[in-house]
């Protein structure tokens, strides 16, 4: 461990630093220079106080609203899905609404679906865009993820699991035009390649690329888009959380004995303790 490293700990020993705000008891609370008692509840949607929090900046009330819809257009609920199956799992054993939800939540971290898509997505655009600005056309970009020549790109946010396409990004698309964005750089970039993978390859763009390249012409940081999107799938796993829980307990999915086909070393004596 470095002398630097001690000194930082040693400033820091004993006091906590913070420039988001705070709670002055019994007068009330900032954050980033707004009173959240006086000036945010009631007048702010939650979105723009959670984006305010995240990013330090107040949203447009536009983006705020773009933002809800995103976590509107994740919110399946469907106990097959594997964030919601989590919450199903929860509710069947009456775990409590919080460590059931969040169990859920926590699930689709995954750099398979769910949010934990976003940052492979974020890194893929960004290198895309970098190659657009040196002049590469959009079919050297997709060639360049081929694994090898002549096989099918493999790219972060573009195809889906199960599923051929996203209908997601059909809504999102009319809520953004609705809400009066233009298109920015990011996402035009980011069509165009779709254009390319559903015309070569049969293959689309995805809600996180989607997203992604949205809140990148919104000026937003790697860091921001995942802090603000970390609960998209909360609706969804709150629902099948609480039709698990709302039924006898123990009843999703439970199993029988000659359910299970074992496949490990066959029976074998147990010999006698001497």
């Amino acid at each position: 461990m470095s002398n630097d490293t001690y000194k930082l700990w040693d400033e820091q020993r004993g006091k906590i630093r913070t420039r988001i705000g705070g709670w002055k008891i019994g007068e009330g609370v900032t954050t980033h220079g707004y009173s959240l008692l006086d000036e945010l509840v009631g007048k702010a949607s939650y979105f723009e106080v959670l984006i305010l929090s995240i990013t330090g900046k107040m949203p447009e009330r536009r983006l705020a609203k773009w933002a809800e819809a995103v976590y509107s257009c994740m919110s399946f609920p469907d106990p097959r899905i594997w964030c919601n199956q989590i919450g199903t799992l929860a509710g069947t054993m009456r775990s409590s609404p919080i460590s059931g939800i969040t169990a859920g939540i926590h699930a689709s971290d995954s750099r398979m679906y769910g949010t934990g898509t976003l940052p492979a997505s974020h890194g893929f655009l960004s290198l895309a865009m970098q190659q657009h600005r040196d002049g590469i056309d959009v079919k050297k970009i997709v060639d360049g993820q081929c694994r090898r020549p002549g096989s099918q790109p493999v790219i972060p946010g573009y195809g889906r699991p199960l599923a051929t396409g996203d209908e997601r990004v059909l809504v999102m698309n009319d809520v953004t035009e609705k809400l009066g964005f233009e298109w920015g750089t990011c996402m035009r970039l980011a069509r165009e390649i779709d254009q390319h993978m559903l015309k070569e390859y049969g293959e689309s763009m995805n809600f996180a690329t989607f997203i992604v390249a949205f809140l990148r012409d919104q000026q937003w940081s790697k860091k921001q888009i995942c802090r603000s999107t970390w609960g998209l799938v909360t609706a969804g796993v709150a629902a099948c959380y609480s039709e698990a829980y709302d039924k006898p307990a123990e009843t999703f999915l439970p199993l029988r004995c000659e359910d299970v086909e074992y496949r490990g070393v066959v029976s074998r004596p147990v010999p006698d303790k001497e």
